[in-house]
């Protein structure tokens, strides 16, 4: 008797779970999808492909013979990087900090290496080696 009540108990346990699951997974996959269309860029030339870099403040457009490319953070095009015009696809390498172009009709492959150049206006404070030298180096401290 004791292992009828048992298997009893554990059979209703599973038809509890069952009906527990049926009236809570609908209301995960009910969910909907809201869209908002944050900006529409404007071109005078047709993008071939897109890349956007991994902080998502740089959209990058390849288009005939030119990576043009976007800043998200002043919504502006920021600068135009020249390429041989038979690449048709780009990526965006997170890892090396590069854009990736490939060219099925010439079958080649093309690595561009970005770098981040920071601005600094020192007008008015104490430097130290020639004006026009080709590499500034600021040098930041706190001795508190």
């Amino acid at each position: 008797m004791r292992k009828l009540e048992t298997k009893g108990w554990l059979f209703f346990g599973m038809i509890f779970s069952l009906m527990v699951i049926w009236v809570l997974v609908p209301s995960v996959f009910a969910a909907d999808l809201e869209l908002t269309e944050r900006k529409q860029l404007k071109l005078d030339v047709s993008p071939l492909d897109t890349a956007t870099s991994a902080d998502g403040q740089w959209l990058f457009i390849l288009t005939t013979g030119e990576i043009i490319v976007y800043s998200v953070f002043e919504d502006k095009i920021s600068k135009g990087i020249p390429i041989d015009k038979g690449f048709d696809r780009l990526t965006y390498s997170a890892r090396d900090n590069a854009l990736i172009l490939s060219s099925r009709s010439e079958k080649a492959i093309k690595i561009i290496q970005l770098e981040l150049i920071h601005q600094f206006d020192i007008s008015g404070l104490p430097v130290q080696g020639p004006k026009n030298a080709p590499v500034t180096m600021a040098v930041f401290g706190d001795y508190q």
